[in-house]
């Protein structure tokens, strides 16, 4: 599709309109965090000043809280592709596929394989690690490609069998924006080893695509509503026989029944009312800009995620064209702008011998906020040699930045370097 403009929607973000020091300030943060549009700061402020309360109560508040937790799952679901009862909320995508890896042990054992890879943020590997280590199962590492930092499906194949009981992978790195042939990996897995739980980290590409559980036909889903514009919060989308399947660590009281036996303790139901809200304002691009199915929810979703990628590939095309032209800068990842569909608008950079967080100390004195290190990809920066000398600079737009802020930032690179 033909990318719109999406300038407008910036209005709806009141942290782009602050200033520092009289300066415009630049936002290229997102993939630790984005900002957040209106509707989610009143729906999180609406919430604790009128309906705050736990649950199960015989009174109007609880009640109220009853039903936003309803509308908070049909709004996950609506999101990630799955089913509202296959929606489970947690305080961040780490915990709860700590949580849920601790479940998986239960049936793991010696001879049993666990598959993960050196592309993922650390979410999605230690848990399995640890919960291999526990039941004294192996663990497979799947290597990537030096070229370009992209998965190499050679070695995600050798290091199938039919004993994996687990394939764990990322649909995008958080580090160079790598997007997984997902489809194809989870093909894969399911001829070697059918019944093996595919678990898939979602967290970066739920910014810049659309999701769908059933879809992929994966069994795990794992996303943080902070990430794509909503407050900090987890989602773990699974599926349903799983989730029954399983048994989690949960207190006597907690009630036993999917989703609500995988959820420890009380919710933060103000950020429940931020997802509604958030996943309403992708939502609503669909409706304004896009192409959707009239009167879904999801099909609105949809139609905001494909005007989102749209818009964001011309981002990338023009960093990319750009960073061609700085002789001192070094980018890791896809740099081939007829491979936009294979990476996100995500990208890490150093400039010849300066410490990143040199860069990014520069870059934010210019009012221009960009991450350093190695934002818990820890296993890639090892892989690629970056770790030891502080990583690498990460510029990350999204739907929110303006083509004038790719100059900008590609202007202030070059007068660095």
């Amino acid at each position: 599709m033909q990318a719109p403009d999406l300038s407008p929607v910036r209005a709806r973000f009141p942290a782009l309109q602050r200033r520092l020091d009289g300066r415009a300030l630049v936002f290229l943060d997102a993939p630790g965090g984005s900002q957040v549009p209106d509707t989610v700061i009143d729906a999180m402020t609406e919430y604790l000043r009128s309906h705050n309360s736990n649950t199960h109560g015989a009174f109007a508040t609880s009640l109220e809280t009853d039903e936003l937790i309803a509308e908070a799952r049909r709004s996950g679901a609506a999101f990630t592709g799955g089913d509202p009862d296959e929606i489970v909320f947690g305080p961040n995508a780490t915990t709860l596929l700590f949580a849920f890896s601790r479940a998986v042990a239960r049936e793991l054992g010696p001879g049993d394989e666990v598959l993960v890879t050196t592309l993922d943020h650390d979410a999605n590997i230690t848990p399995w690690v640890m919960a291999a280590e526990d039941a004294g199962a192996t663990v497979r590492t799947v290597d990537i490609r030096d070229e370009d930092a992209t998965l190499d499906l050679d070695s995600f194949r050798a290091n199938l069998s039919e004993r994996t009981k687990v394939a764990a992978f990322t649909l995008a790195s958080n580090a160079v924006g790598t997007v997984t042939p997902a489809a194809e990996l989870v093909r894969v897995v399911r001829e070697v080893s059918p019944h093996a739980i595919v678990a898939v980290d979602a967290v970066h590409i739920a910014q810049h695509r659309a999701l769908d559980l059933h879809a992929l036909g994966a069994d795990v889903l794992a996303c943080s509503p902070y990430k794509f514009f909503g407050p900090h919060l987890g989602i773990l989308a699974a599926r349903r026989d799983l989730l029954e399947r399983l048994r989690p660590y949960k207190v006597r009281p907690a009630e036993d029944v999917v989703p609500d036996r995988w959820e420890t303790g009380t919710k933060s139901h103000e950020a429940l009312g931020g997802l509604v809200a958030a996943v309403g304002y992708i939502a609503s691009i669909g409706a304004e800009f896009g192409e959707t199915a009239e009167g879904t929810l999801r099909g609105e979703v949809l139609g905001g995620m494909e005007t989102i990628r749209a818009y964001e590939q011309t981002l990338s095309r023009r960093f990319l064209e750009g960073v061609s032209s700085i002789p001192a800068l070094r980018l890791w990842g896809i740099a081939d702008t007829a491979r936009l569909d294979e990476r996100t608008p995500t990208f890490a950079v150093r400039l010849g011998e300066q410490h990143p967080l040199e860069t990014a100390r520069a870059l934010g004195e210019r009012g221009i906020f960009v991450w350093d290190g190695h934002y818990y990809a820890l296993a890639l920066m090892e892989r690629l040699g970056l770790q030891e000398t502080g990583g690498a600079v990460r510029v990350g737009f999204c739907h929110y930045n303006t083509p004038a802020e790719v100059d900008l930032v590609l202007e202030n690179l070059a007068a660095l370097a």
